[in-house]
């Protein structure tokens, strides 16, 4: 039964009336009447410094979603008026999805592994593994993957078929204790997903465990990985949701997962769809935001638009997405 199947007849997590992911997928097709450009007409990778740091933004691919998941609780005209002000369109958004690759102090750090293939009705993500071989890393020099939390377009690139062998037997998985404990008993009751969602990410969340138990290193609150390069967890996202914070030679970059989307900027009290406990979500996110904008550093998060790398700054009561300048 494909993913779309599933989704159309599996409705007992469901908790609002979003449309079916074959429906926004079939949207997205539609406005590109002539044809889609080639995969790689745009770059897949983005490389910048922080320090002495070496980091790899690389895109994993794009989502095609509801649009009411960017704010379940705002009122429709509102969020309406967001999108048209932002170009975009009002019912069915294409999310980036972004991964990250470090290295530091000798390690090779993946931060999330991206969507994996094992949904077919997501075509357009799922391309972490071969746009890492592209950059020339070869999974085998992985040291250490960070992941933020184990919803399914972060841990899914680890249960491709072959990946798993591929990888070094000392490799460390590193995962805070409260995401890999809520995952052995998921709860979906303040989430507002697609049909099916909720299905696939529990499924997903429990072979990730199943698969990779015997090399996760779990942390309380947070965790060193390699010099400068320090996951915190925040929570709110869900339980265990953890932000990833570089540090070198005076220069500071956080890799922020889910704790910030686009409409965060404008809206941070928004609540997405996927967050498991949105109040606690909007106040990681509020205060993040204004530590970055405080601090000056540089940010990178899973579904702002490839490259990602911006900076934030405060607007009144909420903020401002200012765009990094491209390094070439």
């Amino acid at each position: 039964m494909s993913f779309a199947e599933q989704q159309e007849n599996n409705m007992s997590f469901e908790s609002s009336s979003q449309p079916s992911i074959r429906h926004c997928v079939d949207k997205v097709n539609t406005r590109h009447i002539h044809g889609r450009p080639e995969p790689e007409l745009v770059p897949s990778r983005y490389s910048l410094k922080v320090g002495a740091i070496d980091v790899l933004v690389v895109s994993d691919g794009v989502l095609s979603l509801p649009g009411a998941m960017l704010g379940h609780n705002a009122d429709p005209a509102v969020r309406a008026a967001w999108l048209e002000d932002m170009f975009l369109p009002p019912d069915v958004l294409e999310w980036a999805l972004n991964v990250v690759v470090v290295r530091s102090g000798g390690r090779t750090i993946l931060i999330d592994a991206g969507m994996g293939v094992e949904f077919p009705d997501l075509p357009r993500a799922g391309h972490t593994a071969q746009r890492l071989e592209a950059a020339g890393i070869d999974l085998a020099s992985v040291t250490d993957v960070v992941l933020t939390h184990l919803h399914m377009d972060h841990v899914g690139g680890l249960l491709v078929d072959g990946v798993r062998d591929r990888l070094r037997r000392d490799l460390r998985i590193h995962v805070a204790a409260a995401e890999a404990k809520f995952w052995e008993a998921p709860d979906f009751s303040r989430v507002s997903m697609p049909p099916g969602f909720p299905e696939a990410l529990q499924r997903t969340g429990k072979r990730f465990l199943e698969e990779y138990h015997s090399r996760m290193r779990t942390f309380e609150n947070e965790y060193e990985v390699a010099p400068g390069v320090l996951v915190q967890r925040t929570g709110g996202h869900t339980p265990g949701h953890s932000v990833v914070r570089l540090a070198s030679g005076g220069n500071r970059l956080t890799f922020a997962g889910d704790a910030v989307f686009q409409v965060g900027f404008d809206h941070p009290d928004w609540h997405n769809g996927f967050e498991h406990d949105p109040e606690e979500a909007a106040r990681v996110r509020v205060r993040l935001l204004r530590e970055l904008a405080a601090n000056r550093e540089s940010l990178v998060a899973t579904h702002l638009s490839f490259p990602s790398v911006c900076h934030v700054a405060v607007d009144g009561d909420v903020f401002r997405w200012v765009p990094g300048p491209w390094e070439y």
